[in-house]
């Protein structure tokens, strides 16, 4: 009875900790939605233009991603823009991926981003956002 007893709780032990592995598991194997940064860029004309600081901008933006995972998916103004219903911004779009939205935060919030926001902000007026993605992709 004992022997019975003690392989009833083997088997149950055993069984608990196969459940407990699988979920471990499949935690794991669940990845985070993908996000994207979404920027709409007007170019202000009520804000001093100064090209060095845009160039500036330009060069170390893509610099900011790379720790971040994040990636230029667009970057597009002007002609290359096709309005389908409303109006064409202004300026341009860029879109940005990341592997989620907690990387997109990162980056954004980044010592190396904030370094470099400003110049964005006062030569341009923008909207900026961030946008989880499908997760069955």
């Amino acid at each position: 009875m004992k022997t019975n007893y003690n392989l009833a709780l083997a088997v149950l032990a055993g069984v608990s900790i196969g459940l407990a592995a699988a979920q471990v598991i499949h935690a794991q194997q669940v990845k985070a939605p993908p996000a994207y940064v979404i920027a709409e860029v007007d170019k202000d004309p009520a804000k001093t233009q100064d090209p060095a600081a845009s160039q500036r901008y330009a060069e170390e933006a893509p610099k900011t991603l790379a720790l971040f995972n994040g990636q230029y998916l667009a970057r597009a103004g002007g002609a290359r823009i096709q309005a389908l219903e409303g109006e064409a911004p202004k300026g341009y779009i860029v879109v940005i991926g990341f592997e989620s939205v907690e990387k997109a935060r990162g980056w954004y919030y980044s010592p190396a981003y904030e370094a470099i926001k400003a110049i964005r902000q006062n030569s341009t007026k923008s909207r900026i956002y961030i946008v989880e993605g499908d997760s069955a992709r």
